[in-house]
């Protein structure tokens, strides 16, 4: 495990374990209330969909949370730390997002009355394609969970010398124990939770790195002067790491995939009580992405203008750069208890978000175009343990991807930049990652 050197950076108490771990036991708690509300309601489309009784607000509170997780919370301000704010250009691309899957792909999803994205293909060609698509979003579903509970326990734990294996092991059985208690009720009102905890962690950092710069005009002068508010670059070069084209319209193509047709983001849209608060939750939860983006990019003005004589990376405090984060939080917080146990719960509910996202959506699929397909005639309690064992099944999957994650050695750093950073690292900008090293912040520790 890397150890810091540098005497500044506090290190974590025991009201921090207590913050963190308060997360698990609400989260837990949330799972259990719903087992309890709900047990008189115990079928398989009530445990998978809710019943089709969601309204819009805590379905927008999750999609937002699930779709910025531990990326967005580590990775985004790393990011615009080391390339400037251009990333707010993902603003511009979510807009398009949101309205096109609201007006184009949520209407034929919903009306259709189906429970499984998957089973529209077998409506629209046949059965087989189903099949095969549906076994392509189970496999790469787990291969992603897995890496995003990994790579960022990896990353917090470097800094903050935080448990690796207890918080990847805790991540795989709260979110489990949560999902298989309550369905997706339990999954949507614990990512509620879950993204008021990202937005205290982010006013946290912003409100306290700003007072130790001595004033916001202090970072707003910085950044201008270490060129890091050029947000507009309109070059068509394929190889520039940031453009316009890349983030806004590339950024825009990229999302439209993972927003319009994913499993996750649809299954909470037809969980609505009607068509109209299905998209008023797509709508509402654009304004969350917006709010998580603009804390992102903050957040990384702001460490800049605090590094921006002495760099971390550069002075060998940290070995990677999405250990900026962290080390930058124990800087400035570390020594006020429970803070930085606080900005942990933030970055990792946005992984507890993701996994019990991922869970709850590799049940539906597993039970709806497989199970459902050769057991027509089950009984509801009969599919509604059914679907809970499943959630069983793929928690336990995706922790053991979790681990066999940390066995790939050299591998599993790629992967880990890719996974930190994956709203920068899709379409085109995966040329670019590689290529591109203008505009890297290379300043020399005086």
């Amino acid at each position: 495990m890397t150890q810091f050197t540098n005497p500044g950076v506090g290190t974590f108490t025991a009201w921090d374990y207590v913050i963190f771990a308060s997360l698990f036991i609400i989260s837990s708690a949330i799972g259990v209330f719903f087992a309890i509300k709900e047990r008189k309601n115990a079928t398989s489309r009530e445990f998978l969909v809710g019943g089709k009784q969601m309204v819009c607000a805590p379905v927008a509170l999750s999609l937002t949370a699930s779709f910025m997780s531990a990326v967005t919370v580590l990775g985004g301000p790393s990011e615009v730390y080391r390339y400037g704010a251009s990333f707010i250009l993902f603003c511009i691309a979510f807009t398009f997002v949101v309205i096109f899957t609201a007006e184009l792909f949520v209407p034929v999803f919903y009306r259709s009355g189906i429970a499984s994205t998957y089973e529209y293909l077998e409506l629209r060609f046949n059965k087989v394609i189903r099949v095969a698509a549906t076994v392509i979003y189970i496999l790469q579903t787990v291969l992603y969970t897995g890496v995003v509970v990994y790579a960022p326990a990896l990353a917090l734990n470097q800094v903050t010398g935080f448990n690796l294996w207890g918080s990847v092991f805790a991540t795989g059985i709260v979110c489990t124990f949560y999902c298989t208690l309550g369905g997706l009720k339990a999954v949507v009102w614990t990512d509620v939770f879950q993204m008021i905890v990202m937005i205290l962690g982010f006013l946290t950092v912003l409100i306290q790195g700003t007072i130790k710069l001595g004033g916001s005009s202090n970072m707003w002068k910085i950044a201008r002067d270490g060129q890091r508010l050029n947000v507009f670059d309109f070059a068509v070069d394929p190889l520039r790491r940031h453009s316009f084209w890349t983030l806004a319209v590339g950024g825009t193509f990229t999302w439209l995939g993972i927003y319009g047709v994913n499993q996750s983001t649809i299954q909470r849209c037809i969980s609505c009580k009607s068509e109209k608060h299905a998209k008023m939750a797509l709508y509402l939860n654009l304004l969350g992405l917006w709010v998580i983006i603009v804390c992102a990019v903050f957040s990384g003005l702001v460490m800049y203008s605090y590094y921006v004589n002495c760099d971390p990376w550069t002075a060998g405090f940290i070995s990677a750069s999405d250990q900026l984060m962290p080390y930058f939080v124990m800087e400035i917080l570390g020594y006020l208890p429970g803070l930085p146990g606080l900005f942990v719960a933030c970055a990792f509910s946005g992984t507890l978000s993701t996994v019990a996202a991922s869970i709850n959506a590799l049940a539906t699929v597993t039970y709806e175009d497989f199970v459902k397909q050769c057991f027509p005639n089950v009984s509801e309690k009969t599919s509604t343990w059914i679907s809970k064992g499943l959630c069983v099944v793929f928690g336990v999957v995706c922790t053991s991807m979790a681990v066999a994650a940390s066995l790939m050695g050299g591998i599993i750093q790629m992967v880990k930049q890719a996974v930190l950073l994956k709203p920068i690292t899709r379409g085109p900008q995966i040329i670019s990652k590689s290529v591109c090293a203008c505009g890297f912040l290379n300043i020399i520790c005086k």
